[in-house]
């Protein structure tokens, strides 16, 4: 517990210093593209800034966010377990730690001439200083490093959040402008400078208003740049050298596991087997996500069984369910303690072996809509068989936007009915979704019956089973052939949910795990206990008559009558 908190603490520690910089950045990078407009508009901005960042709690706020978020970034280094990352991370990193190797030169030059020997450091000092030289391209590159190295930051920060993915394209495109806008006034700045430079008469004026340094303070100031230089690349050396002690200790504390047909890898001790295939990259099939629920990671131990305690009864139960065969294990539930070799019976192939972890399989626990169209044989029987698929479409046209416009997705038509699928974030929100979506249905529905009426056509009812349980997620078929698709208990018993709203008389039967998880508490009276076939346990549910007003109902169904 304690570890989480520290890791919680840091990890916050990290966000708001980055946050601070990252701001600091975005002011700094406009205030350089007003170069575009004129010199007195850049230094305007500029002293308007300074008022903030140049007084002490400013630079307190900067300076402190800069050291707390640099320290955050080298401890993480160094502490790592291993350098094997994600490429987004991989090229953060790597923009982090060239960032304050090129930023030495620009602080010393400017907020530390300015400090010390009385420099004006406005943006036409600096623009003249870079000008043309080896260390403007530097610091364009600085510029450039920083913008990306904050913009990754906060989209991995953010990408979890519905509103920034919706905004995420037009938040793209101003990204890409800032540090252009940037660049076009700096290199405006700089050329107007640069041409009041040239002219011998404005000279000395220039030298005057920014109170340049003399030859001797700027050998004083590049001194000072490479000894910070040094220092920072002693301290990149000691946080090297503290990973790779880490390292070899970790060695010297591993156990070895080799894999039939694969590599011999080294991984620290107390990890299970599976683990160890994920941290070394080993491939390694495993349809739950290691969680014991299946034996698609299971592997023939040829060396090092002995060393493993006795499968656990929920193991064992498993392994005997597919007849496992004498040293078989789960990868999940074993943790080598000594030198180990395995064999993984299901290694997965060349094929497998790119698909995604969807395809594999992925548990959720989600709400599940089954809908079915009432006496439909019935109704259609000596019909053309054209006049069928016209009626079933139109049906689906006028029900199915409700589902959709919730966030639902038909997982399959079947007939005339269909499986609905709420994927959310969490089993609450999937419910509330399922709830509303039943709503909009049968209020579709009436729309629909009611052009139908106009027809003189009979009008079209319906049975909805809704219930919330657990599913699993995966392309089930051939590679390259296998639809999307889900399956579970939960599916049966949605789908035995909506068998019975006929023999009810009602319009829909939702289950109480959905209104529970839906925040809604509901009234035993006002309950069914239904035994469905399939389904080991009776399964208490909630009739609606008709659906049109569900939330008002659902509002008058709990015992105090609110939800």
């Amino acid at each position: 517990m304690d570890e989480l908190w520290r890791g919680t603490i840091a990890t916050r520690l990290r966000i708001a210093s980055g946050l601070v910089l990252f701001a600091y950045a975005l002011l700094h990078f406009l205030n350089i593209g007003l170069g575009l407009f004129s010199t007195e508009l850049m230094h305007a901005a500029q002293d308007l800034r300074q008022i903030v960042t140049r007084s002490i709690p400013g630079t307190i706020l900067i300076y402190g966010a800069f050291a707390v978020h640099l320290t955050m970034v080298l401890a993480r280094l160094a502490l790592r377990g291993t350098l094997r990352m994600p490429p987004w991370e991989a090229a953060q990193t790597v923009f982090g730690l060239l960032i304050p190797v090129l930023l030495i030169a620009h602080l010393v030059h400017t907020r530390t001439a300015h400090e010390l020997f009385g420099v004006q450091d406005e943006m036409g000092y600096i623009s003249l200083l870079l000008y043309n030289t080896l260390d403007g391209w530097k610091q364009c590159a600085l510029l450039l490093l920083v913008w990306a190295h904050g913009c990754i930051g906060l989209h991995f920060w953010l990408r979890g959040k519905a509103w920034w993915r919706r905004a995420l394209p037009w938040l793209a495109g101003v990204a890409a402008l800032v540090p252009a806008f940037a660049l076009a006034g700096f290199l405006t700045e700089a050329r107007r400078i640069s041409a009041r430079f040239a002219v011998p008469q404005q000279r000395e004026t220039i030298f005057a208003d920014y109170n340049f340094p003399d030859a001797d303070t700027f050998a004083l100031l590049i001194g000072w740049t490479r000894t910070l230089g040094w220092g920072l690349f002693g301290l990149l050396v000691a946080v090297a050298a503290i990973y790779v002690a880490k390292a070899v200790l970790a060695r010297r504390q591993s156990v070895r596991v080799r894999y039939v047909d694969g590599p011999q890898v080294w991984a620290p001790r107390g990890l299970t087997l599976l683990e160890v295939s994920r941290l070394r990259g080993v491939p390694h099939a495993s349809l739950c996500g290691g969680r014991g629920r299946c034996t698609t990671c299971r592997v023939l131990v040829e060396e090092g069984a002995e060393d493993l305690p006795p499968p656990t009864p929920a193991e064992a139960r498993s392994l005997a369910a597919v007849r496992a065969g004498p040293g078989t294990r789960l990868a999940c539930q074993i943790v080598p303690v000594a030198p180990t070799t395995v064999f993984r019976v299901f290694q997965p192939d060349g094929h497998r072996r790119h698909r995604t972890h969807a395809s594999q399989g992925e548990e959720k626990r989600l709400a599940l809509m089954f809908l079915d169209m009432r006496g439909f044989t019935a109704r259609t029987t000596g019909q053309l068989p054209y006049d069928v698929v016209f009626l079933l479409n139109r049906f689906f046209d006028a029900v199915v936007p409700a589902v959709t416009g919730q966030g639902g997705t038909i997982d399959k038509y079947l007939g005339d009915g269909f499986l609905a699928i709420f994927e959310s974030a969490t089993p609450q929100a999937s419910a509330q979704s399922a709830l509303r979506a039943i709503e909009g249905v049968a209020r579709a529905l009436d729309t629909f019956n009611a052009q139908l009426a106009e027809e003189r056509q009979p009008p079209v009812a319906i049975g909805i089973g809704a219930h919330l349980g657990d599913v699993v997620l995966g392309e089930i078929g051939a590679v390259g052939q296998a639809p999307r698709t889900l399956i579970g208990d939960t599916v049966n018993t949605a789908s035995r949910l909506e068998g019975v709203t006929k023999e009810h008389g009602v319009q829909a039967m939702i289950s109480a795990p959905l209104l529970l998880a839906a925040g809604h508490t509901p009234d035993l009276e006002q309950m069914v206990e239904l035994d469905l076939r399939g389904v080991q346990a009776p399964l208490a549910a909630w009739p609606v008559d008709h659906a049109a007003d569900l939330a008002a109902r659902l509002r008058a169904l709990s015992p105090a009558g609110t939800a």
